[in-house]
Formats: C-alpha cells, sequence, structure tokens
C-alpha cells in the first residue's frame, strides 16, 4: 500500500524542492495535482522536458516517488472544440508520465450534469483516442465522480467504469466527496471490489443535513455544489466504518491525504494526517 500527500496547498514550494519538502512532512510518495508551472487546470502543461529530467532527479534525490498524476481536462464537455484540446493536452501529460516512470495517472468524470448524455458521448469519444495511449505507455487511470460532474454517484461510476472494460481503468473513492456520490463508502467500496486502487482521504460536512439548511446557498434553487477538504476528524465522514470495509475489501492501493482547507497551516495538517492514516491502518491490522 502506498501512502501520498496531494501537496496542493504547498503547490508555491519551487518544482524541484518539492521532493524534499514532502519527505520532511513524512511521505514517501506525492499524488502530483495541477500546478501552474507543471500541468495546470484545465490548459496544456507548462513544463518542459529537461525540467522533467530535473525533477526526476529530485525525487530520486529525496528517496520520494510519484504515486500518480492528476491532471484535470475539459474532455468529456459538450463543446467539441474544448473537448479536442483537452485530448491534445492529456497526450501531452501522459508523455510526461511516463517520462518520469509514473505508471498510474488519476482524473474526474468533468462533463455537466444537465447535459449528461452528450458529456457521456464526449467522455467515450475522447477515450477511443486516449486509451491506445495508455496501453502503449503501460499508465493506469483511476476515475472519480465528482461533484457538478455528468455522473456524481458512486455506483453510477463504477457501472460505467464496468462498461470501459479495460484492465487499466479503475475506480478512485474520495472520501471528501461522500455525501455528493452517495453517502454510502462501505457500499460503494464493496460493490467496486477490485476496480477500486485509489482512495482520497479528507473530511467533509454533510450538506444535506438540517432538511437540506446546514449550508445557506443563495439565490434559493441555485445547483452548485458545496463540499469541504478537510482534516480528518474535522468533519462527518466516517472514518471507521470507510477503513473497516478497506480492510474487508483487501485493499491494497494508494491512499492520499487530500486536504485543501489549511493553506495557513499546510506543514502541520499534512503530518497530522500522515499519523491519522497511519493510526487508522494499524487500528484494523
Amino acid at each position: 500500500m502506498k501512502i501520498a500527500l496531494d501537496p496542493y496547498m504547498i503547490r508555491d514550494t519551487p518544482l524541484l524542492e518539492l521532493p524534499a519538502v514532502v519527505a520532511e512532512l513524512g511521505y514517501e510518495w506525492i499524488e502530483l495535482s495541477p500546478r501552474e508551472d507543471f500541468i495546470p487546470f484545465f490548459r496544456h502543461p507548462r513544463v518542459d522536458d529537461a525540467t522533467v529530467r530535473k525533477f526526476r532527479k529530485a525525487l530520486d534525490a529525496a528517496g520520494v516517488g510519484i504515486s500518480s498524476m492528476l491532471p484535470l481536462f475539459r474532455w468529456s464537455g459538450p463543446d467539441e472544440d474544448d473537448r479536442q484540446a483537452a485530448v491534445r493536452y492529456w497526450k501531452r501529460s501522459i508523455q510526461i508520465a511516463a517520462d518520469l516512470g509514473v505508471d498510474s495517472m488519476i482524473s474526474e468524470f468533468n462533463g455537466r450534469p444537465e447535459q449528461a448524455d452528450r458529456s457521456e458521448a464526449q467522455f467515450w469519444k475522447s477515450l477511443d483516442e486516449l486509451l491506445p495511449v495508455f496501453e502503449r505507455e503501460g499508465i493506469h487511470l483511476a476515475l472519480e465522480p465528482h461533484p457538478d460532474d455528468f455522473i456524481e454517484n458512486g455506483y453510477d461510476a463504477v457501472n460505467l467504469i464496468r462498461g470501459i472494460n479495460h484492465p487499466n481503468v479503475t475506480f478512485l473513492y474520495c472520501a471528501p466527496h461522500t455525501f455528493h456520490i452517495g453517502n454510502d463508502a462501505p457500499g460503494i467500496i464493496q460493490y467496486a471490489g477490485d476496480l477500486l486502487t485509489h482512495v482520497h482521504l479528507a473530511d467533509a460536512f454533510d450538506h444535506t443535513a438540517s432538511s437540506g439548511n446546514r449550508y445557506i446557498l443563495n439565490p434559493p434553487g441555485t445547483p452548485a455544489r458545496i463540499h469541504q477538504h478537510l482534516d480528518m476528524g474535522q468533519g462527518e465522514v466516517d472514518f471507521g466504518e470507510l477503513f473497516r470495509e478497506l480492510k474487508a475489501n483487501n485493499f491494497d492501493g494508494t491512499l492520499t491525504a487530500c486536504v485543501f482547507a489549511w493553506e495557513e497551516r499546510a506543514h502541520e495538517s499534512s503530518r497530522f494526517m500522515r499519523e491519522k492514516i497511519d493510526g487508522y491502518l494499524a487500528a484494523g491490522s
């Protein structure tokens, strides 16, 4: 099992210094999420081959590996120009991952929930172009349902991934999305079975509580989604039942500390998350 840190809260750390900082925080693995000098959100990668080589040396020197890379592109968006651009960005990102020796990438379904059928058609069109590239480079892809994607429910996401029917494509369960994707971590984990290869760990409050009045959003009826990525124990996700089901499922994939809420105490939060993850794993051993 790999325990990784998503270093988004420390994304201002220079890229070549990042591995040493992650090691100092107590992690052997990085889940590399979007950053402006590497692969930014929804835009073409910015990093060049020379920097990729330097980054690989910095990783080796720090004794830190990249468990996975997480690009986010509009590959299922209903706009065809956006989709074609996203496929171009994906191909460059896959090449970067291969050059770094990374064999796992993560992403979201993307698309629009109000145009779910159109978005799914765009998704399959992109997969037709990208799956051969993933195969050629020997890279696996883990997909997660995300609030405001064309697929938001965990069970529906597992069903779609089964429909892809490809050994390189698996499922990611994101704990801070628990209350958007079905509020049934044990059930979804059990349903996913061997398809589950990655878990994102952070806490969130149940936005559906208090008759839906836990959060007041204006204007009334807005379709906006709201959730957090808090330190474990600060919200309402039941991590005890989540870890019990991971053990029952013989999970041996990647657990990623994925907190975004505390940039002012990013180092403290990252160390705390490592301790909590280790504690839950020890309790279940």
